[in-house]
């Protein structure tokens, strides 16, 4: 039987990652939040990895399916974003323990600009529209800006609604709580 803490973190990720989903402005999505979320609150490393990017998985394959994309295995820049993913998860484990509001945010505002540096570096690398110089690479980085705002705020405010959502549940059910370790 799943437990209340691990069924509610579990919830909390699907239903952020199916905003996805709905309409939204380009790049103003959960992602990020999710992989900081899902790296710092579950305690099981493999949980902390598998549940975001199971989440992750299922919305792109549902994307897939509406927008008739083809298969991820074909588009290699898609594997440099499941890579820079799971660097986000890394981060979020950073923050275990530890629930300032001023940390959350800061490693928020640091996972946007390690999604944005690897990702766009990747479509530099894989898509043909950039030339593979230093000037290809800066134009790439450059025609990247005005998605990255919509990235900051959409991480977040996502990063807001997880992690604080999060907390007031766990302030108001005791089933939530995370069991202390013993000394």
């Amino acid at each position: 039987m799943l437990n209340p803490r691990l069924g509610t973190l579990v919830a909390l990720i699907v239903m952020a990652a199916a905003t996805r989903l709905l309409p939204h402005p380009p790049n103003l999505t959960s992602l990020t939040a999710v992989a900081l979320f899902g790296g710092a609150c579950f305690s099981d490393r493999r949980l902390a990895f598998a549940v975001p990017f199971l989440a992750l998985l299922a919305s792109d394959l549902t994307l897939g399916l509406f927008y008739s994309w083809s298969s991820m295995a074909y588009q290699p820049h898609m594997w440099v974003q499941y890579f820079a993913f799971g660097l986000v998860v890394l981060l979020g484990m950073s923050l275990k323990g530890k629930s300032s509001a001023l940390g959350i945010g800061g490693t928020t505002l640091a996972a946007s600009c390690l999604f944005f540096a690897v990702t766009n570096f990747g479509e530099w690398v894989f898509q043909p529209w950039y030339p593979k110089t230093a000037q290809g690479l800066i134009d790439a980085y450059v025609a990247a800006i005005p998605f990255f705002r919509n990235a900051v705020i959409g991480d977040l405010a996502y990063a807001t609604l997880l992690f604080g959502g999060f907390h007031l549940l766990e302030r108001n059910f005791v089933a939530l709580r995370a069991e202390p370790k013993a000394a």
